[in-house]
């Protein structure tokens, strides 16, 4: 978060609490524990949503929201599995703060069939949470001219995506934030 540390902080105004959702790594108090120990150098806690007995009820009482990076198809299995996809939304539509790295940004779209990552598990739908009308593919980058490859391009992925599917995609570069 390095790179984007002053923006956060910025987007996140007076808030000092943030529940963080590690959902999309397999090893979540690591994963927890550097998000906390990140989130402390900007003076804000971060709880992990796999701390609480309840993630619903985390949720609900939640000034703030950040959902991690990794697989997408787990991070959204694992959403789905705890039931939590309505609240994250309801609370966001009535202004809590979403904040969403890889993965995290994913599944705030209208679905995750933008995704760059594997199919390591199945959700029960790839339908996301729908906070944006939009899809985004993260980690986006142009073809490299020079490349004697040529394999298959970002570009030519999301153009196969629109020939099946109408919704519009964000090609958000590395290093890159969208702020709405």
């Amino acid at each position: 978060l390095d790179h984007c540390a002053e923006e956060i902080k910025s987007f996140l105004g007076p808030i000092k609490k943030i529940l963080f959702v590690p959902y999309a790594l397999q090893d979540w108090d690591s994963y927890a524990s550097k998000t906390r120990e990140r989130y402390a150098k900007m003076n804000i806690e971060a709880e992990s949503i796999h701390a609480f007995g309840d993630p619903k009820h985390a949720v609900q009482n939640a000034q703030a929201i950040h959902i991690g990076g990794g697989n997408t198809f787990r991070l959204l299995k694992k959403l789905y599995d705890e039931d939590v996809l309505d609240a994250i939304r309801t609370r966001v539509r009535e202004g809590m703060p979403y904040l969403g790295a890889s993965a995290g940004t994913n599944v705030a779209t209208v679905s995750i069939k933008t995704t760059n990552d594997m199919l390591i598990v199945y959700p029960p739908s790839f339908d996301a949470l729908n906070l944006v009308p939009f899809n985004i593919n993260p980690h986006y980058v142009d073809a490299d001219p020079d490349s004697a490859h040529q394999g298959e391009t970002r570009e030519q992925r999301i153009n196969e995506f629109h020939e099946m599917n109408d919704t519009a995609v964000v090609g958000l570069r590395e290093g890159a934030m969208l702020r709405i």
